[in-house]
């Protein structure tokens, strides 16, 4: 594999964190916003035990959610490769670094770019699953109150 393609690759993988990690932000904003507006919403109603039950579920999946998306986005200062590696480095380390250990940065940030995605992915299906658990609470609290009347 020549060197050019080599550089093309590690653009690559560096991208693909970058993108897996606004996906993360995204999500994890859209998560925070989620649980702010379900507890804004369901302090002030009276809720069924089933209802309560399904909602209260719901809420701890996007909670475990919005842990998976934190656990995504956490620095990792313990790699060898990036950043910390380059702090240690004078300039001459850090060209003959890149010179030799350009694979083995390929397979570190690929790596890092699949625990990222497994993350990320997790914590997608936690927030269909939180939200269809969500979207039942209200369903039994709508129809709890059709119910009522």
């Amino acid at each position: 594999m020549s060197t050019r393609s080599l550089k093309d690759v590690h653009a690559e993988v560096k991208a693909e964190i970058a993108r897996t990690d606004t996906k993360t932000g995204l999500l994890l904003a859209f998560v925070g916003a989620v649980l702010a507006g379900v507890w804004t919403v369901a302090r002030d109603l009276p809720l069924t035990v089933p209802a309560s039950i399904a909602g209260g579920l719901g809420m701890v999946l996007l909670v475990a959610a919005a842990g998976l998306l934190l656990r995504s986005a956490r620095p990792n200062l313990r790699g060898r490769h990036g950043f910390p590696l380059w702090a240690t480095l004078t300039a001459e380390e850090i060209t003959a670094a890149v010179a030799t250990d350009l694979v083995a940065d390929i397979a570190g940030l690929s790596r890092l770019a699949v625990a990222k995605f497994t993350c990320l992915r997790r914590a997608v299906d936690l927030t269909l699953t939180g939200g269809a658990m969500l979207l039942l609470a209200a369903l039994l609290t709508l129809g709890g109150a059709a119910w009522g009347r």
